[in-house]
C-alpha cells in the first residue's frame, strides 16, 4: 500500500474580483500518495494553478482543508509553512523564476543557503545534480546567457536539490518546443521512477498528459474525472 502525502477535503477557494467574488475551486477531493505522477488537466480557468498552490502551501483555502503527511497545513502559520516548502516540496514554474544576477549553480544553491547548508556542501550537491541533469557546463552562466529549455533544466535541478518528497510543477512545458519539452519530461520521469520522488503537474500539454500515471480533469473548479484515483476516507 502506497504512503499518503498530500489529501485534500472538502475544498474550496473564492477569489475576490474587483468586489466580485469568483469560485475557482469547488469541493475538491483528491490524494496524492508516494511515488504518484500525477498530472491535473484542464483548460484554462479550470482551477489546475491554483489547486497546486493549495497543495504547496503557496495559498490558503477559503474553505475545506489540504493534509501533509496527515497534518492540516491549512492552519498552519507562516514560518512553518515556509519550512514544509523549503524541505519537503520542490517547485518547478512555468516562467522558471531563476533570479537574474545569479549564475546557474548559484541558483541551484539558493534554497541550500537558506536552509542553512555550509557552502562546500551546498556545492557539491549543486554540481551532482547539475550532472546529472547534463547541464554542468552551465555552472556559471546566467539566466540570459542560456536557452528556455537550458533554464527550465536549472530549475528542475534547483528543484531536485534539497531531495523534497514532492515536486510541483506547475507548466512547466509551456514555454518549450516539443522536442526540449520531452527531454525534460524524461529527466523527470528518470527522477520519478529511479528516486521515487512524487511530482504532481499542472499541464494542457498532451505530451505531459500522456505520460501521467494519473489523471485529475479540473473543469470549472470541480474535479470531472480522475483515472486510478485512491478513495479518500
Amino acid at each position: 500500500m502506497k504512503t499518503e502525502i498530500i489529501k485534500t477535503k472538502d475544498l474550496d477557494k473564492i477569489y475576490q474580483d474587483n468586489g466580485v467574488p469568483v469560485q475557482a475551486l469547488k469541493n475538491i477531493n483528491f490524494l496524492v500518495t508516494q511515488g504518484d505522477f500525477t498530472v491535473l488537466a484542464g483548460p484554462s480557468g479550470s482551477g489546475k494553478t491554483t489547486l497546486l498552490n493549495l497543495i504547496g502551501a503557496l495559498d490558503s483555502p477559503t474553505a475545506g482543508n489540504v493534509f501533509f503527511e496527515g497534518v492540516d497545513i491549512s492552519k498552519k502559520k507562516p514560518r512553518e509553512l515556509s519550512s514544509l516548502r523549503l524541505h519537503k516540496l520542490g517547485f518547478i514554474f512555468q516562467a522558471y523564476n531563476l533570479i537574474p544576477v545569479l549564475t546557474a549553480i548559484e541558483n541551484i544553491e539558493f534554497s541550500m543557503m537558506l536552509a542553512g547548508i555550509s557552502e562546500k556542501e551546498r556545492r557539491e550537491r549543486a554540481l551532482k545534480v547539475m550532472a546529472d541533469l547534463g547541464i554542468r557546463e552551465l555552472a556559471d552562466k546566467r539566466p540570459n546567457e542560456m536557452s528556455g529549455g537550458q533554464q527550465q533544466r536549472v530549475a528542475v535541478a534547483r528543484a531536485l536539490v534539497n531531495n523534497p518528497m514532492v515536486i510541483l510543477a506547475d507548466e512547466p512545458t509551456a514555454n518549450l518546443d516539443s522536442k526540449t519539452g520531452s527531454i525534460l519530461l524524461d529527466i523527470m520521469q528518470q527522477m520519478n521512477e529511479e528516486r521515487n520522488i512524487t511530482f504532481v503537474f499542472s499541464s494542457h500539454d498532451p505530451q505531459v498528459i500522456e505520460r501521467g500515471k494519473r489523471l485529475v480533469l479540473l473543469h470549472d473548479g470541480m474535479i470531472e474525472s480522475v483515472s486510478d484515483q485512491p478513495e479518500v476516507k
